[in-house]
Order: C-alpha cells, then sequence, then structure tokens
C-alpha cells in the first residue's frame, strides 16, 4: 500500500514515516496544506495520514477539497484537538478516522489496516493463504508450508500486495504506486526484478516452478495453482508510460484526466 502522510512536524514526519516503512507501506511526507493537494491531483494513494493542523492550506479544507472532486481516498486525520467538536468537523469534512495525539504508533497501524480493509486494494482479512503460503498481515510474518521465513520489510510489501490480487498479473507500474515511494523508486531500475528474485529464493519449492511468474511486457503473477495464467488486470487508477519510464497523462473516457502513481 502506498500512504500520503501530511504532518508540518518535520520530526514527527520522520518519526511516523520511518515506522510505516518498516512495517511495510510505501510513504510519500508533506509538509503543509498546498502540497498535500498537489500530490492529491497529480498521484494516487490507497490512504491518506493528514495532520488538521497545517501551513498553507488546512487539514480540513484539504480533505474538502479532496471530497469535492469525487475521490473516495481514506482520509485518516491526526490532531492535537481532542474535542468532540473537532473530530465533528473532521468527519464532516470527509475524514474516514481521527486519532488525537498523542497516539501510539500500534494504534496507527491498526487504525490504516482497518480502513484498507474497506478497499479493493488492500485484502479483507488480516491473513492471507495462497498455496503454501500463509502471510500474516498484524504480526507481518511469512510462513512457507508451515516454517517461518524472515523477510524484509520491502519484500513482505511486495509479497502481500502480490498475494492480495493472487492469479492477477500485475504490471510493474501497479507494483511500483503501491509498494515503492517516490524518495525510493527509480523507473529505470531494476530494482523490482531483484526483490522478485529475493523472494523466490525464500519462498519457491526445492525443484519445483516458482510461486512468482514473470509476464514478459506486463509484470509478474502469483500463482494460486498451475495452470493457464490468467488475464491482465490494470489499476482504476492508471498512467501511460513512455519507453524512458516518463510519465503521460491519460485521457479518460469521461474528458477527465487519470492520476498516476506520482512516479518521477
Amino acid at each position: 500500500m502506498r500512504l500520503l502522510l501530511v504532518e508540518d512536524e518535520r520530526t514527527t514526519a520522520r518519526l511516523l514515516a520511518r515506522g510505516l516503512r518498516e512495517s511495510a507501506y510505501a510513504v510519500d511526507v508533506v509538509h503543509d496544506g498546498l502540497a498535500a493537494s498537489a500530490k492529491l491531483a497529480n498521484a494516487c494513494y490507497d490512504l491518506v495520514v493528514l495532520d488538521v493542523m497545517l501551513p498553507g492550506r488546512s487539514g480540513l479544507e484539504v480533505c474538502r477539497r479532496l471530497r469535492a472532486s469525487g475521490e473516495t481516498t481514506p482520509v485518516l486525520m491526526l490532531t492535537a484537538r481532542d474535542s468532540v467538536d473537532s473530530r465533528i468537523d473532521g468527519l464532516d469534512a470527509g475524514a474516514d478516522d481521527y486519532l488525537t495525539k498523542p497516539f501510539d504508533l500500534g494504534e496507527l497501524l491498526a487504525r490504516i489496516r482497518a480502513l484498507a480493509r474497506r478497499r479493493s486494494v488492500a485484502p479483507a482479512r488480516d491473513r492471507l493463504t495462497v498455496g503454501p503460503l500463509s502471510i500474516d498481515l498484524a504480526t507481518r510474518e511469512l510462513f512457507v508450508s508451515g516454517q517461518q521465513v524472515e523477510v524484509t520489510a520491502k519484500e513482505f510489501g511486495l509479497l502481500s500486495y502480490l498475494a492480495g490480487r493472487a492469479g492477477d498479473v500485475v504490471s510493474r507500474q501497479d507494483i511500483a504506486r503501491h509498494v515503492w515511494d517516490d524518495d525510493w523508486y527509480d523507473p529505470l531500475s531494476n530494482v523490482i526484478d531483484v526483490y522478485i528474485q529475493r523472494l523466490r529464493r525464500k519462498i519457491d519449492p526445492a525443484g519445483g516452478p516458482s510461486l512468482l511468474r514473470a509476464r514478459r511486457g506486463e509484470g509478474y503473477q502469483l500463482i494460486v495453482e498451475h495452470g493457464p495464467p490468467v488475464r491482465l488486470r490494470s489499476d482504476d487508477c492508471r498512467r501511460s508510460y513512455g519507453e524512458t519510464g516518463t510519465k503521460r497523462g491519460a485521457r479518460r473516457p469521461d474528458g477527465g484526466r487519470d492520476r498516476g502513481p506520482g512516479v518521477p
């Protein structure tokens, strides 16, 4: 999952971003309301963690504008205000949940998982089972044929995203926008292929076919059972790319412009 974190206090933003990335989320960070609105207008996010008190434009106004544009991306608001009126204002502005500072990182992660379960980009349960793989999304543990296997946060994020779409061919663009963030992903690199190879070494049965199938020119597929490959499914939020990885906004049938992953 790819998150947008909007927090003007830079130390807090840095600590939260580190905790979220260690929990296998891709995170983009901005520090004011105008930058948040610009990001949301030009990139696709699975969830927004939004502070209320921001320079340039308040979190409430950012959320109102997001909802006025027709976007339904879940918004979790953060605030130091603990009054009932403040919570009502946030919810009426379009927020899906509200968390009062100070808070524990574990509670923030639990609320993110709860909001994600309502979205099609995330599985509707905290444990995924695909063939010999069992993936616990709450504890971030991976079991292969009943044996626990150690994986890094990024490996876990990649595998859990593919497991949530098991059987589908997932494009590299979709993987990049949901598993990597702007600060860590180079669209011209082979970083996705490197992580796929690392996962294969950890999850593939000895002497058997790989659970992660590469589809040339299309993407990767986590095999549910070894049979004919299934169709390629694209995200609701998509963007076409040139040969060099440069993004080009594509027109939707309704005349609007698609919003892509924000990968440079």
